[in-house]
């Protein structure tokens, strides 16, 4: 009964691990999509990446509805717990980073095809970034990593240090071109929005670092948020 009980623990760990990668992998995928939309001005594409972002709330729902059931049916515990309930935060965080897409590509419709705004070109290379590090927190989910989270923890100053550059060039813009301050700003939260996307990857390789050691990991110097400092 023992061995049994444990090999239907595993399968069902598998089947959640699946269902993580497959909700990843669609965050992933809208990330790309979002930002190939905004450098053709694809319009239709902007709009297939908000649609999708169903598909990644339907997963989310049915992983939650699933880590119900493991609790309920097999009671784990220690280690098999700290697994079981970093997966359910990681759902949600999946979900956040899904909506980050979307909030990406309904901002493609806003911005002029002539524009030439010089963070334009950047935007790639951050989203780049970004989405490695959605890979990797998931990659070092899957197989219990704590080496590789602590990777993703160590990204996430590049996608900072993107982010910074650009509210620095784009507030610079806007103070010398008032009329452009609308379109301006579409840029600025596009690169916050990528910049969430990177916290976001970071918070997910913190679960799995604690998921798979027992540990909270090592403190990280973080830069200032030019944002919020900005908004204050």
């Amino acid at each position: 009964m023992a061995e049994h009980t444990l090999k239907a623990f595993d399968d069902d760990i598998g089947e959640l691990r699946a269902l993580i990668a497959e909700m990843g992998g669609r965050a992933e995928a809208a990330i790309d999509d979002a930002l190939v939309a905004l450098s053709r001005r694809d319009n239709a594409l902007a709009e297939r990446v908000v649609e999708g972002d169903k598909a990644i709330d339907e997963l989310e729902a049915l992983i939650e509805k699933k880590v119900v059931q493991v609790i309920a049916l097999r009671a784990p515990m220690a280690d098999d717990l700290r697994e079981i309930i970093a997966a359910l935060k990681i759902v949600g965080v999946v979900e956040r980073i899904g909506d980050y897409a979307k909030n990406i590509a309904k901002r493609v419709p806003l911005i002029s095809h002539r524009s030439s705004h010089e963070p334009l070109s950047l935007l790639p290379a951050m989203g780049q970034i970004a989405r490695e590090m959605v890979k990797g927190a998931l990659d070092a989910f899957a197989a219990r990593d704590a080496q590789k989270a602590l990777w993703v923890m160590e990204r996430d100053r590049a996608v900072d240090d993107f982010y910074n550059s650009i509210f620095r060039t784009m507030v610079t813009f806007m103070m010398e071109n008032p009329k452009t301050i609308s379109e301006s700003a579409h840029i600025l939260f596009i690169a916050k929005n990528l910049e969430r996307v990177g916290d976001h990857a970071t918070n997910v390789a913190e679960m799995v670092y604690y998921a798979a050691t027992g540990a909270h990991p090592p403190e990280r110097e973080r830069g200032p948020d030019l944002f919020q400092e900005q908004e204050g």
